[in-house]
């Protein structure tokens, strides 16, 4: 941390670019870091543990790996954060104003225009420097699901909501926590109606603007959630320790019991699942149609495994890209899934 410290004083506000500042919401202030995208590193894929995948307005894939922060043009990958920071980074995002943020496992967060980085910490007024989850709320917020609770950032500064046993609420304190605390928040999305969900280790939370209640079926809170998302329908679905859930409102639909880490729902509407069986993790797919027929009582996921090492002991984020093609994160990097084989970056078909 502390040659990062000198390395944000060495570059210092003369770097900043001042039509970004006018272009964008977050202004940036002294302890920017220069690093052009034309100086980035081409290099190989990742080669760790990836965690999630997006693909940008312009069609580039990029990879969170424990690695580093990896673009994809369609031909070759570029370290972005080569030279940046060693941190593993878990988290991602591509903002309404086209800028990226990156989530960390204990250096915070970092902000990139296309141009400079910004480190956030919890000198900066984050709650926490371990972030596990980024999302971008209808209003242009960006939340932090970090361990101990979340943070909402306006452009300008944070607010902090921390997460107190089997209670969340806003902290109008200031607090910070330094140290890594029991519940992380995994995932955030906001609903059609505009509430907020916070998938934790913990309870998951249903925030109406004023008030946290837990989330529950049968009098149960649903714990340990690692995915949240709002599909095309509105309904909601949540995976974790206890399988694949689906609540439309009324009516809660259990897919499976084994545990699920990803969901990701694709242009047809149909629901990719990341998951545990009793022999190894598979990519799943739930079909749309199948899906949509009310009569159907028990669904059968459409499984795609592999026996290289690296898939079958875990899979993380789920993506598809633009040209339909599915990319997912494991334990030795990223992989595609083209509808017939997996491969990956090194010109090897992983599954027959």
């Amino acid at each position: 941390m502390t040659n990062l410290i000198f390395l944000l004083l060495l570059f210092g506000c003369n770097q900043a670019n001042t039509s970004n500042k006018e272009q964008n919401q977050t202004t940036l202030p002294k302890d920017t870091i220069k690093s052009k995208t034309k100086e980035a590193i081409i290099s190989q894929a990742p080669k760790t543990i990836t965690r999630n995948i997006i693909q940008d307005r312009k069609g580039n894939i990029w990879v969170a790996a424990f690695d580093g922060i990896f673009r994809y043009d369609g031909k070759s990958f570029f370290n972005m954060t080569s030279g940046v920071s060693s941190a593993r980074f878990f988290s991602l995002l591509e903002d309404r104003n086209g800028n990226f943020w990156f989530g960390t496992i204990g250096s915070g967060v970092y902000y990139y225009d296309g141009y400079n980085f910004r480190n956030f910490t919890t000198k900066n007024g984050l709650l926490n420097n371990e972030v596990g989850s980024i999302y971008e709320d209808k209003a242009g917020n960006i939340w932090f699901g970090v361990s101990g609770g979340a943070s909402r950032y306006d452009g300008k500064s944070f607010q902090n909501y921390s997460i107190n046993g089997d209670s969340m609420n806003e902290d109008k304190t200031g607090k910070t926590f330094s140290d890594r605390q029991p519940y992380e928040v995994n995932s955030i999305i906001e609903d059609k109606k505009g509430n907020f969900w916070f998938a934790t280790r913990g309870n998951t939370f249903v925030y109406d603007g004023k008030t946290f209640t837990v989330f529950t079926h049968e009098g149960k809170p649903f714990t340990n959630v690692r995915t949240l998302i709002e599909d095309k329908r509105g309904n909601i679905w949540l995976s974790g320790n206890d399988g694949l859930w689906r609540y439309d409102g009324t009516t809660f639909t259990n897919f499976t019991q084994n545990f699920v880490g990803y969901i990701h729902e694709d242009k047809k509407g149909n629901i990719w699942t990341s998951s545990q069986t009793a022999q190894c993790w598979v990519l799943s797919r739930y079909d749309e149609m199948s899906l949509s027929n009310s009569q159907a009582i028990k669904l059968t996921a459409t499984e795609i495994k592999s026996e290289r090492k690296n898939i079958k002991n875990m899979i993380f984020g789920i993506l598809e890209a633009n040209d339909g093609v599915i990319w997912f994160g494991a334990l030795g990097g990223v992989y595609r899934y083209d509808g017939k084989i997996i491969t990956d970056f090194e010109g090897k078909e992983v599954r027959e």
